[in-house]
């Protein structure tokens, strides 16, 4: 569902957002936005949080008629993540090619640098509320029934107002 807004059909962030890196990452790093957000399904959980795919990187073809070469997957990991990315290797170009549907990657080449990911960086905690605003935010909210509702939109309200 790529394009545009028509008639009134929302159409989903995530759908722009790969519409618009997908040439991008493609071009620059021969990667697909579906590649790095998929990464945690390739290579688990453990090493997700320390790795992040950095380019494929496709050997050159002097003519048409070469035979077909398989990529090099460089992946960015931090220092103790890359001896179990080295001794994983062979698993992370299986499922790897297996994603992407062929053999596509046939080695590995690990880059030594500061990993950050989302799950990394963590929001600071918010700050404690005043009397006053926890006195707004009590009144706001009192005329919910629902006290499980009522007492999310407390946490949510004061999460907002503590940032």
């Amino acid at each position: 569902m790529t394009g545009k807004w028509r008639g009134g059909h929302a159409v989903p962030v995530s759908d722009l957002a790969s519409a618009l890196l997908d040439p991008v990452l493609r071009r620059r790093a021969g990667l697909s936005i579906d590649l790095v957000q998929s990464w945690a399904e390739i290579v688990g959980d453990r090493l997700a949080s320390r790795t992040r795919p950095e380019k494929i990187a496709w050997p050159r073809r002097m003519h048409e008629d070469d035979p077909f070469q398989p990529a090099t997957l460089i992946i960015a990991c931090e220092g103790p993540a890359a001896l179990h990315v080295q001794h994983e290797t062979m698993e992370i170009i299986d499922r790897a090619n297996a994603f992407l549907g062929f053999n596509a990657i046939g080695r590995v080449r690990i880059v030594q640098k500061k990993v950050e990911t989302a799950t990394s960086r963590k929001p600071p905690p918010p700050k404690p509320l005043s009397a006053d605003q926890k006195e707004k935010l009590g009144r706001i909210t009192s005329k919910i029934d629902d006290d499980g509702l009522r007492e999310s939109l407390e946490r949510l309200g004061a999460s907002v107002l503590g940032r």
